[in-house]
Formats: structure tokens, sequence, C-alpha cells
């Protein structure tokens, strides 16, 4: 019923939450002392000796009450959203910390989207639970014990110990609920993280889905996974409306039963009028607190439900503070005995062992699945190898410092990530002091600075992700931006796929340049692109089955050859299919 994990997390919530409770306190005892005026009035009307001085004095005092709760609620209101606003900032200041000492390797312990949503949608069910559930979890006890308090001092300690005892059972039911409402939520939030992950992922693959025409058999998956996450919601539903019958029977039926005893008790002569009428008038506030806090409850327990997957990622465990700081001018690169698998059932790298000179131009090639791209991650920092060692400059990666390694490595992969604003506000994320005569040098250098002269220069305003450029000229911003970054490592992560010929002529002529003086590791499919290597590695089912020169690997390595042969007769090809 109660999170103690996060009050501590926010304890200047605190405040608020305890003048909520005062403000809603406060706004009971004016509704008490309104309501006890008019019960002696009627018991005067009654007996025929109401005076209008007594009317006057009584209607003003009234009056006031009404003001004083009208300022109490509005006052509640407000510590209910300063409380709410409080833990919010909180909860996303701690995931993205959290984030941030997680560093690349961060998709190992939660999927982006899972993060987006809590730290979205999650984040927002707490704002019911600081704001509204806790005040009415502390403020619905108090209140019965108040009315206790001023019934019996009404008349009849009979009638309202009777109350007194009723009232537990709200709670109690509330209760075995929860044992209920956890199971369930927690299956709500694990079908509606799964739902959001699918949706995230179809979404940003549309395109692809279209090209295959794979994008019914999507939808289809999309309409049952939509179809359980229907059910799981029904379920919550179903449980919450029972839960609240049940609660609305003890409520009323208490309050019933309170008016019942008064009334007969008044009968009895054991009650004066006034003191009976007070009862009847409040009898149902013994209760409705309760009530409200049933109502909570289940927005409360779906914000719970939301916290402890945020607590579940925040208690990850963290990497130990890596010191180790790389050499300005980079090193060799030394992969030992590398192993690594995404799941248990598959090795994707097996015992890879490989050696990047300094200033060395290696390429990396292999079937699509043979680990490549792994390996760029690892290299990365971006994964963690289950076994094996990696060192740059004779320093284990493991203990070298994120910034140590972003700074020595840069990576310019298919997918490179722009951002909505200006060329000039994109480039200098890579080189901030960078002076626009340096930017244009760049953008000359890969090719682009033509066309952003014809537009409107540094100044050229990028969509999200710069969606308004060709593939080819975002890949030659992106390696505009990675020049700039000026990084002794390099690794190009089939940085020339899925664009125009001149785009890729023009990066690969920018790449072979650039290693002449900076360590360079191409990963690609297409060979052509890595015959001026100093070494290619040729990677196959997770393993190194050969490396060398070009010209070595053509003459001991049938594969390789083979490889070659069948990529030269392609591309001939398809220069003749042009020409005529």
């Amino acid at each position: 019923m109660f999170d103690k994990r996060l009050m501590k997390m926010c304890p200047e919530s605190r405040r608020y939450i305890f003048g909520n409770i005062v403000l809603q306190w406060l706004e009971l005892l004016m509704n008490a002392v309104m309501i006890g005026l008019i019960a002696l009035s009627v018991e005067q009307l009654w007996q025929k000796n109401l005076t209008k001085d007594a009317v006057m004095w009584r209607l003003i005092v009234i009056l006031v009450t009404i003001a004083v709760r009208w300022f109490a609620t509005k006052g509640a209101t407000r510590m209910s959203y300063l409380a709410s606003r409080t833990v919010k900032r909180v909860m996303r200041e701690q995931i993205y910390q959290k984030l941030l000492r997680l560093g690349t390797s961060y998709r190992e312990h939660a999927s982006t989207a899972e993060l987006v949503q809590e730290s979205v949608e999650g984040v927002e069910q707490l704002e019911s639970y600081f704001g509204q559930y806790v005040p009415q979890f502390f403020y619905a006890f108090l209140a019965p014990i108040t009315l206790f308090v001023l019934f019996g001092l009404a008349g009849s300690w009979t009638v309202v110990a009777v109350l007194l005892v009723c009232v537990p059972l709200i709670p109690g039911a509330i209760m075995v609920v929860q044992k209920i409402a956890k199971r369930l939520l927690s299956k709500y939030w694990t079908q509606y993280t799964r739902l959001g992950s699918s949706f995230l992922e179809n979404l940003q693959g549309m395109t692809t889905l279209k090209t295959y025409q794979a994008d019914g058999y999507k939808n289809q998956q999309m309409n049952e996974e939509s179809e359980h996450f229907r059910v799981v919601t029904m379920m919550v539903l179903t449980m919450q409306l029972n839960s609240i019958i049940i609660m609305d029977f003890i409520a009323y039926g208490g309050a019933a039963l309170g008016i019942a005893l008064a009334c007969a008790a008044f009968a009895g002569g054991r009650l004066g009028l006034s003191g009976c009428v007070f009862m009847l008038l409040l009898s149902a506030e013994f209760f409705l607190p309760m009530r409200r806090l049933g109502s909570y409850f289940h927005v409360a327990m779906n914000g719970m439900a939301a916290s402890d997957k945020i607590f579940r990622f925040l208690s990850e465990p963290e990497p130990e503070k890596k010191q180790e700081i790389l050499s300005e001018d980079g090193g060799d690169i030394v992969i030992r005995d590398l192993h690594f698998s995404y799941t248990s059932d598959r090795e994707v790298l097996k015992g890879i062992s490989l050696t990047i000179p300094k200033n060395s131009f290696v390429g990396i090639v292999g079937e699509s699945g043979s680990g490549k791209s792994t390996v760029a991650s690892l290299l990365m920092g971006r994964n963690t190898p289950q076994d094996g060692q990696i060192t740059v400059d004779g320093r284990d990666l493991s203990t070298v410092s994120e910034d140590s390694l972003l700074r020595t490595v840069t990576y310019v992969g298919l997918g490179s990530v722009f951002f909505k604003g200006s060329v000039r506000d994109n480039l200098r994320m890579a080189a901030p002091d960078a002076s626009d005569e340096e930017l244009w040098n760049v953008l000359s250098d890969c090719g682009i600075a033509d066309f952003l002269q014809s537009e409107k220069g540094l100044d050229t305003m990028l969509l999200e992700n710069a969606v308004n450029l060709s593939g080819g000229q975002k890949q030659r911003l992106a390696l505009a931006r990675a020049l700039l970054h000026d990084s002794p490592v390099y690794i190009f992560d089939e940085a020339t796929s899925n664009i125009d010929v001149e785009s890729e002529e023009a990066i690969l002529a920018v790449i072979k340049k650039l290693a002449r003086t900076k360590t360079v590791i191409m990963i690609t499919h297409r060979l052509a692109n890595v015959t001026d290597a100093d070494k290619i590695c040729c990677l196959e089912n997770g393993a190194v089955s050969g490396s060398g020169t070009h010209e070595e690997l053509l003459v001991s390595f049938p594969a390789y050859a083979a490889l070659w042969k069948t990529q030269k007769e392609l591309e001939d090809f398809g220069k003749e299919t042009v020409l005529q």
C-alpha cells in the first residue's frame, strides 16, 4: 500500500504531502463547524427559540467556513501539484543519470523503447501516487479519528464506536485486492512495454517492410500483441471495478448503518436532535476518505508497478569507474581470443584474435551475420565481451574511461544520427570551437559544400535525422562531422552502403586519404572498397578465417578469391548494362 523507496528518493515532497493533509483536515473541521451550526439551528427552530441575531452571526460564521474551505481546497490542489512535480523531475533525473553512468552499453540492460515509456508514461503515473494517493493514505486514517471525537462530543459514543469499527473494512478490502492487483499490473506493464518496443521497431523499419512486402505479416503480429494487451487491460479493469463495488458497499452501507443507529438513538431519547442531525449529515464522512483512498489506490498501483520497473533499471549493476586514459595519438589495437554472444544460446564471436597496427588501414569483410559489426560495437565499448581482451596502446579497453575512448575512436555507420537544427549546430557537436572556415573546408573535402552553398549555407536547417537530405548527402555530412572530431582511430561500418556511386566514390577517396595519417578500420561487404588496405581480415561464422593483403588473399584463401570474382563479375555486368 505504501512504497518507502519512492519517499526516500523524493524527501522534498514530504512537506507538500504534509501540507496537503493539513489542508484537507482543515477543510473537514470547517465542514464540521458548518454542519454543527446548521444542526444547532434546526434544534432551536424545532424548539421555537431561534433568534434573528443567532441566525445572522451563524450565517456569517458559515460564510467564513465556506471561504476557508475554498482556500483549503485550492491549497490542497496546489500541494498535490508541487509534490508530484518534484517526483517527476527527480525520477527522470535519476533515469538520465543512470543512463550516463551505464554509458554506451545501456542497451544491454533495457531497450530504448522501454526506457522512453518508463521515463515518460511510467513517471507520469507517479503524479497521482504522490499528489493524491499518499496524502489520502494518511488523511483517510486522520479523518475517522477526528470524527470519532466530534461524534462522541455530540452525544453518542455507542454510534461512533460502531462506525469506527466498520471503517477498517475498506483498507482490509484494499489489502486483499493489492495482492491480485500487483501481479496483474506487473503483467500489464510488461505487455505494454513489449507492445511499445514492437511498435517503435516496426515504425522505424516501415520502409524495409514495404520493400519486402512484409508489412502484412508484421501487421498480424502487432494485432496479436495488441489483443494480448487488450485482454490484460480488461483483466485490470475488471479487478478494479469489482473492488470498487466492494468498497462502495462498505462505505455507503456503513453510512446507512450510522444513520440508522443515530435515528434509533434519537428515538430512544439517548441523543438530542442537534446531535442526530449532525451525525446524519456527517456519517458519510466517516467512510468517504477511505472510499476515496480506494479509488486512488488503483491509480497508485499502476504508478507503483511502473516504479518497480524503474527501480529495477536503477538497480542494474554499473561498470566500475574506469580511470585509464589513452594517449592522444592512439596506438596499436590488439584483440585476443575474443568471445561474445547477445543470447546464451548462440555465440556471435568465437575466439577472434586480430592486431591493428597504429596508422594502418585495415578492412574487415565477411558475409552478413559473421560478426563484423559486433567487433565494431565491442571496440566502441557499446557491449562487453564475455571472454578475451581488447587493448589499445597496451591498455585494456575494460579499464579505459568512456570519455577517453570516445575521444580516441570515432565511429561512422550507415545510420548516423542528426538532430533537428542547422548544419552548423550538427557539425559543432564534434568540434565546438571550429570556425566557419574550418567547417567549410571539411565540407568541401567531403564534396557537400556546393550543395549547401546552393541552400542556406551552414544555416541550412536539418529536419529530425536529416530526412530532408538524400542518403549520399547524409553520409557525406556524417563523414564531415567525423573528420572534425579529429581522433586517432576511425571505424567505418558499412559507411558506403545504400548510397549512389558518386557519393560512394567521394567518401572512399576521403577515407583513403585519412588512412595515410590515422588508424582506419573499414567494415564492409564490398571487397573493392578495401583492396588498398594494409591488411584485410575475413570473418566467417564468428571466427577469423583468413587475413592478409588483397593480393595475398587472392592466392592463399580460395573463399576470398571466389567472393572477389563473383562481386567483380556482378559489378562489370552492372556497368555494361548502364552503358547499353
